[in-house]
């Protein structure tokens, strides 16, 4: 009879299309999934894929075969992981992704009661200002905005992403506050490249009442990162369109000011992603659902909205 481990690193290679891949979403090496594939294969009599020094391809033998053995596989996982969580010991490395002043300021936070709470879960957590994609790279769970919902991943929406446009004290001194958006124009503006078109971004506002209109920015400065852009409005350098959890410590204190506050651009939301509940481990359901929790509690999505 074969093994659970022979079946998935089976299962997680065709997902994926490589042995690397699937290693990096177990957490183990490339030699043994290899290894446990080659086993399953010798065991069956059959070839599961052909490989290649760049690829590998289901066989017809094993495309059969994966049709078989899938819904098996993931039903046994899931039955493992509502026992683990029942029993109320998630366990195991937890790989999360998000961007890194996100990150510092309202996610790591909440790590002390988690890790305290939760203390055979292993956290590995990665900082960057990019999508990842959750299955090939073996993340556990992302948090951020706009994520493009690849197969097998859901999304736990937890805030809004609404941008305003901000300035420092200093560089409004001796300027007129503008109205309307198109006063913009005449200001230094402090412009976002897009991480997917390398352009600059056109930001479409709107107010409460409904009313829309392109923003008319010049940009004076432009930046690919939007703490490096939420510093360069610190310094003074022009106007900032920025994402409320970026800037909302630095409204508090004073160091920068919201311009047209009827004003903001709509980004969709801010989300929690993580695999299909079906087969969501003991380890990433808890962290999900402590994540919801400490935002639900700290009344950050009311904390975030633009329209508060």
């Amino acid at each position: 009879m074969e093994t659970l481990a022979n079946l998935e690193s089976f299962i997680r290679s065709a997902e994926c299309g490589s042995f690397s891949a699937a290693a990096r979403r177990l957490g183990v090496t490339p030699a043994a999934i290899s290894r446990n594939v080659a086993m399953l294969e010798r065991n069956l009599g059959i070839r599961l894929f052909q490989r290649s020094s760049r690829s590998l391809a289901l066989t017809e033998d094993g495309e059969r075969f994966l049709g078989s053995v899938t819904d098996g596989v993931e039903s046994i996982q899931s039955a493992i992981a509502g026992v683990t969580t029942h029993a109320g010991k998630p366990a195991g490395v937890l790989k999360v992704s998000m961007a890194l002043t996100f990150g510092l300021d309202h996610v790591l936070p909440l790590l002390p009661a988690f890790m305290a709470r939760y203390p055979d879960v292993q956290l590995d957590w990665s900082f960057e200002n990019r999508q990842v994609d959750l299955i090939s790279e073996g993340f556990d769970a992302a948090i951020g905005g706009g994520m493009e919902l690849a197969t097998g991943v859901i999304a736990r929406r937890l805030a809004p992403l609404h941008v305003i446009a901000v300035a420092s004290p200093g560089y409004l001194q001796d300027r007129q506050p503008p109205r309307q958006p198109h006063e913009l124009a005449t200001l230094d503006g402090i412009s976002m490249r897009s991480a997917h078109t390398g352009r600059v971004r056109v930001w479409r506002m709107r107010n409460r009442e409904g009313a829309e209109t392109t923003l008319e920015h010049k940009a004076r400065m432009v930046a690919n990162d939007p703490e490096a852009i939420c510093r360069a409005a610190l310094m003074g350098l022009g106007v900032a369109m920025i994402a409320v959890p970026y800037v909302e410590r630095h409204l508090e204190s004073g160091a920068l000011q919201r311009l047209l506050p009827d004003w903001h651009a709509d980004l969709g939301a801010i989300s929690l992603y993580f695999a299909s509940q079906k087969l969501l481990p003991a380890k990433t359901r808890a962290f999900v659902d402590h994540v919801t929790a400490a935002f639900r509690e700290q009344n950050l999505a009311r904390r975030f909205s633009a329209e508060g």
